[in-house]
């Protein structure tokens, strides 16, 4: 009897611990979070708001672009935004998470991004890669250094 009472107890012990792990396993699961922060980078970018994009940088983060060069903190970044990119008239932007690979204490994150845009002669598709390093600030995660090119145009 005694036997079988400890068996149901380390059973039910079990059952409430593998799934506190599996949770705290998926709750800092690097891929997932990554895909979070491209996905409020994509919401940002497509409402316009270079503040919140810039908000997804670290403080020292650095944007580097392939027609506009490098920008350098915050501040910098909120303005490329907002100068460089906003005044275009996107319909819709979209980042593709590839690949996301830890190292210490940051992630490296490859991928594609979108860009369809209304133009003078209709909507025009830009695609390309980025690659970001981002690293933990607190509870969130940031983009260090991000670099985009551009691969494609399509009308």
């Amino acid at each position: 009897m005694k036997i079988r009472l400890l068996t149901v107890l380390v059973g039910l012990a079990i059952g409430f611990v593998l799934p506190t792990v599996a949770q705290q396993k998926s709750a800092i699961d690097p891929k997932q979070q990554i895909r979070v922060l491209a996905k409020k980078h994509d919401e940002a970018v497509n409402r316009h708001d270079a503040a919140a994009v810039a908000a997804l940088y670290t403080q020292d983060g650095v944007l580097t672009t392939y027609d506009h060069g490098s920008f350098r903190g915050r501040k910098a970044i909120e303005n490329a935004y907002a100068r460089l990119y906003f005044n275009r008239p996107f319909i819709n932007y979209f980042t593709t998470v590839n690949r996301v690979t830890a190292v210490g204490y940051q992630v490296n994150s490859t991928g594609t991004w979108s860009a369809t845009q209304n133009v003078n002669d209709g909507p025009a598709k830009d695609v390309g890669h980025y690659s970001w390093v981002v690293v933990r600030e607190g509870d969130t995660w940031k983009i260090r250094m991000a670099t985009y090119d551009k691969t494609d145009r399509t009308h």
